[in-house]
Formats: C-alpha cells, structure tokens, sequence
C-alpha cells in the first residue's frame, strides 16, 4: 500500500499549494485502504460511504452524518467500512497563515493544552449539509473571484462551527498552531507590549527597516505598524477592562509616549475612549 503526500499529489500542475483550496475526493471498493501523510490541515466532509481512519494513537469511525476536521502532520490510513460501496467527500484544505489570521480576527487567543490531538469530530446538520453542496473544486477554479469566495467561505464554517462546538472548537484550532516560533516572530511577540518603535525592533531581527517590514508582512500578512497597534491597544482595553488601573498608569506599557495621542488611538479602534471603558 503507497503513501500518498495530500495535498500535494492534487497539485501535479502546480508548483505549490495554495492558501485555502478545495477537492472532491472519490474512493471505490477497489482501493479499500489508503495511506496519507497530511501536510496541511483539512476538513473531511463526509457526503456519501463510512470509513474508519487510523492514527498512530488511536482511531475513529465516521459516517456520512459526521465530518472531520484533521491536524496537518498526521500520518493516517484510511479504511472503507462498506467494501462494495463507494466513498465520496469535500477536502477542504487551508494554511497554517490562514488559521492564524482567524484566530486573530475573531477569537481571544487563548492558549491550548490540546497537544497531539489529531481530530476533530463534527456532527453534520442542515447548514453543514449545505454548506458541503455549495463546495466545488470546479467553482473555485473557475471563478473569476476564487481566492475571495474561499476565503468568505473558510471564514463562514469556523464561525459557525465556533458557534455551534464554542470552547473546545477553538482550544482545538489553537492547538492546529505550530508551538515552535521562528526567531524572527519570538522577538516581535517579545516585543509587543514593549514602547519599542519599529527602527528598534527591526534592530533587534538585524534587518533593515525595509527588509524588516517585508519580511514582517510575509509572516503575519499585515503591515507591522497595524499589527503592532492592533495588539498593544487590545491589551489596553483588557488592563482598563480589569477596573484597577487608568489610561494614565497603562499608556507607555503598551507602547504610547503620549497619553493624548493613546486615548485618540484607542477611541478610533473601539469607538469609545479608554475612560469609558
């Protein structure tokens, strides 16, 4: 039995993958077991057929009312539960880029102790069911607006699956985030609540300024001033939402010289001033 490298075997006229991409995957009886080494994390909409997939550690069945939501890395075999009959679901691929600018848009970035857990079991409903027959790997190839309609898609089953499974879902979406930060990302997650301005933090990466805000843009795909002041005046708001402390003990430890300049910062970002809060 040969192991398939997914989803690069998809690509064979490609050079590389992209972001966020969808397949319409088929399996018939006459290949009953199937060996994959995952490289990217994907969703497994089930829609016709059963199958049992292998772990290292363990297994789980699942049938055409569930789906899964599957760790890149994985090393997994995959096993047709009705031998005469014929398997077919959505692969619905997307990068680790990709999570990570989610989480940062709509969740609280908390920390997982999820560690090593390969997947995650979805429980299909109505909106699910259709939210699987609007996926075609036709249409995003086709379409004029493709990498805009993934992404509105993406975007719409995290939200709903973070809805619908709250908690768990999203410890388990932070654990899909690789632990291991490049040197350049530690110093600038050591660096974000500091007063440091972007000269000195590129200092501290030994870049340029300009080679150090496009090598921050290819990480974090936001220009670094943005990020930078997106992140210091989200703690902001938690520290005045704490009760204890004022806009005048916290706006240099965010990393404003000047409080008038942080109250007009925070009021355009939240809509309220830090003394509101």
């Amino acid at each position: 039995m040969p192991i398939e490298n997914i989803p690069e075997i998809y690509f064979s006229t490609k050079n590389s993958p992209e972001d966020l991409f969808v397949y319409d995957f088929k399996m018939t009886s006459d290949v009953v077991k199937s060996k994959v080494n995952l490289s990217m994390n994907m969703f497994s909409f089930l829609q016709v057929g059963k199958k049992q997939v292998h772990f290292a550690n363990t297994s789980a069945a699942v049938n055409n009312k569930q789906s899964l939501l599957l760790k890149k890395g994985n090393w997994l075999w995959t096993e047709l539960l009705d031998k005469d009959a014929v398997y077919y679901c959505k692969l619905f691929f997307f990068s680790e880029n990709k999570l990570t600018e989610f989480l940062s848009k709509y969740t609280s970035n908390i920390k997982s102790n999820q560690e090593g857990v390969p997947y995650f079991v979805i429980e299909n409903d109505e909106y699910i069911a259709a939210f699987i027959s609007s996926l075609s790997s036709k249409t995003f190839t086709d379409h004029n607006f493709s990498d805009a309609l993934l992404l509105l898609k993406f975007e719409e089953i995290m939200l709903y699956l973070l809805n619908k499974y709250g908690s768990p879902f999203e410890h388990y979406l932070q654990s899909l985030i690789s632990k291991e930060l490049s040197p350049f990302k530690s110093i600038v997650d050591s660096n974000v609540h500091s007063n440091l301005k972007l000269e000195e933090i590129a200092f501290l990466c030994h870049m340029s300024l300009s080679t150090f805000k496009r090598h921050f843009t290819n990480e974090y795909q936001v220009p670094p001033g943005k990020w930078l002041q997106d992140k210091r005046l989200q703690k902001a708001k938690e520290l005045l939402q704490a009760g204890e402390l004022k806009a005048s003990d916290i706006y240099m430890d965010v990393g404003y010289n000047n409080l008038s300049n942080f109250s007009v910062a925070f009021k355009n970002k939240f809509g309220v001033s830090p003394t509101e809060i």
